[in-house]
């Protein structure tokens, strides 16, 4: 990163133009035939190594539901330079997720954050 050259605008050691974006994906999940939170998690964990290994640059978590044997939601967060970008890689994660089999995918939920507060 340059630099501020003195009197620019904005924050000290901020290049102007240079955003930070956030993309956050909550999902609500229904698995099928799991009747114990023993075979749930057996069911979750490869869901969340899938996400991982598919979209390396992701944060993926069991966020919720802990207690719910059926149930979970998976949290995902991406960093980027671009709205756009966060945008299209929670989509694509989202569809991944959706298509696996044994599991309904109920709900989701996207929220996209920047440095700026917007």
């Amino acid at each position: 990163m340059r630099p501020r050259p003195a009197g620019e605008p904005g924050r000290p050691g901020r290049t102007k133009g240079l955003s930070v974006y956030v993309g956050a994906l909550t999902l609500d999940v229904l698995l099928g035939d799991v009747r114990s939170l023993k075979q749930k998690r057996s069911a979750v964990r490869p869901l969340i190594a899938e996400v991982h290994r598919k979209f390396p640059g992701l944060a993926v978590a069991e966020t919720g539901y802990l207690e719910l044997h059926r149930r979970t939601e998976i949290g995902v967060a991406v960093v980027t330079s671009t709205a756009a970008h966060a945008i299209e890689v929670l989509e694509a994660c989202e569809r991944f997720v959706a298509a696996r089999p044994g599991i309904e995918l109920l709900s989701a939920r996207q929220r996209l954050f920047n440095d700026e507060g917007e």
